[in-house]
């Protein structure tokens, strides 16, 4: 009854193949040809019946030789020691060691292919003067490596005579030549396979049972937050932003000066950033540029501000560090010379050191951007934070606090409620102050901001602890459907 349930279940190509076995050995190629299957079908199929009892399997390992990639190169160009002979026939028999040394087609191979010669008495040691000659003994035709090394480029089959030959032992030394096996597997008809035959199941149609339950598939699918981070950027570039370039390393030239953040502030300590080891210090932009952050920061420059009043340090403002904000890449943006009018964005790594817990990671990502143009004001600001929290994160309450930042004026501070962990901040944002705007050239409005991304996936994928997001758990990452912004 078991036989009778395995033929039951045999695939339409097992019993092709099935069909054609015999007592008598039957290559895979063999069995290819009699059932007009693809030699890979009948690979798959040899090894279930094999698997299943019904067919025997019999290895025969064959050894061979072939050209190595030297060896390639060699029946192409000839061995050293024949172009030796060749070089010194074309000279009438005879030439310089010297000057033969300067031939640029193999004069790197002179010293093997001269002792080579010497040794089998083709030529003669160099004299007194230098000369080598040819003895007359060389006769290409019976060149026992030559013929032997053809031999091996055309079969790769030797008799065991010419196995143990000096010629073959020296390509071997030289490593002209390597030994590879190839496995032949043939297939027989096993007892049971011929009783499996005379079953009437054999050659009945396959049985499938519709009512099996069928098994889980886990297709292969983007990570949760990587698509949502996806969807995020889709969306903003459909909003008419266009995406600022981001790298983690950046000076603080961006990260802190060019957003007026005087250098003695506390922020820049190590306890709220980062700073790189090695290489310690970048390069800073056109002095121009570079000049118009010191006004600013030293005496308000042309912004109508007095500035912080000290003296500004180019060395400070060199020093790397991983992007510690978003708004670096704002500032980037800015010091290259925005499109006027054009919106913004950047999706960020930041890395600033804190504690973990539910809602706060060491190394996050940001979303930041700004909008720059005429008649902006900061009614239009907060319009689009409120707009990015309910589109993004789903977000039915929203609310603003004022907040501050050396870099925008007014600033404001946006939240949303989630169901479970009540308020949490997902952003900030706030209008470019004058001494950074003006300085660089520009009289119209900015408005920036700045979103925790982690924290609005955390409400797209209902999770309560913002660590999950990164997180290995095989079956949060299975079974977290696919979202969209």
């Amino acid at each position: 009854m078991e036989l009778n349930s395995a033929v039951k279940a045999l695939s339409e190509i097992e019993r092709k193949v099935l069909s054609e076995l015999t007592a008598h050995p039957l290559s895979e190629l063999l069995l290819a040809e009699k059932t007009g299957l693809p030699v890979d079908s009948v690979r798959r199929s040899c090894a279930w019946l094999t698997e299943k009892g019904l067919a025997s399997e019999e290895k025969t390992v064959q050894k061979n030789w072939s050209l190595s990639g030297k060896g390639k190169k060699t029946i192409q160009e000839g061995f050293p020691e024949e172009k030796l002979i060749q070089e010194l026939q074309k000279r009438g028999g005879n030439a310089l060691l010297a000057e033969l040394s300067k031939t640029p087609e193999w004069r790197n191979e002179i010293n093997f292919a001269l002792g080579y010669a010497i040794k089998n008495a083709w030529v003669t040691p160099p004299g007194p003067d230098g000369k080598v000659e040819l003895t007359g003994v060389f006769n290409a035709r019976q060149f026992a490596a030559k013929q032997l090394i053809q031999k091996i480029a055309g079969t790769g089959t030797l008799q065991n005579e010419e196995k143990e030959s000096p010629a073959f032992k020296d390509l071997q030394k030289r490593g002209l030549v390597e030994e590879k096996e190839t496995v032949q597997r043939t297939f027989t008809l096993s007892p049971t396979g011929q009783q499996a035959r005379t079953l009437p199941e054999f050659t009945s149609a396959r049985t499938f049972n519709v009512r099996d339950p069928a098994p889980t598939l886990f297709i292969g699918k983007k990570q949760p937050y990587i698509q949502f981070l996806n969807s995020v950027r889709q969306k903003l570039t459909q909003m008419g932003f266009q995406e600022m370039n981001a790298p983690l390393i950046v000076s603080e030239f961006y990260n802190f000066d060019v957003l007026f953040q005087p250098q003695n502030h506390s922020a820049r300590t190590w306890t709220d950033t980062y700073r790189l080891k090695f290489p310690t210090h970048g390069k800073l932009p056109d002095p121009r540029k570079v000049n118009a952050v010191r006004n600013a920061h030293e005496n308000g420059g042309n912004s109508g501000s007095t500035g912080w009043q000290y003296k500004w340090d180019p060395e400070i403002a060199r020093r790397l560090m991983p992007a510690a904000h978003g708004t670096a890449h704002s500032a980037r943006t800015l010091v290259e010379g925005p499109q006027i009018p054009a919106k913004y964005f950047a999706i960020a790594r930041c890395f600033r050191p804190d504690v973990l817990d539910s809602t706060h990671l060491i190394e996050f990502n940001q979303t930041e951007g700004f909008i720059i143009g005429d008649h902006l004001n900061f009614r239009h600001l907060l319009f689009t934070l409120k707009e990015f929290a309910e589109e993004f994160a789903g977000a039915t309450q929203v609310k603003f606090i004022p907040d501050y930042y050396p870099f925008t004026e007014p600033s404001v501070q946006l939240s949303a409620k989630h169901p479970t962990l009540g308020w949490i901040e997902l952003g900030g944002a706030g209008m470019f102050r004058p001494e950074m705007r003006r300085n660089l050239g520009i009289s119209q409005q900015v408005l920036a901001w700045g979103i925790g991304i982690d924290r609005l996936a955390m409400f797209k994928l209902g999770i309560q602890d913002i660590r999950y997001l990164f997180s290995q758990d095989l079956n949060w990452l299975r079974n977290t459907p696919q979202v969209n912004p």
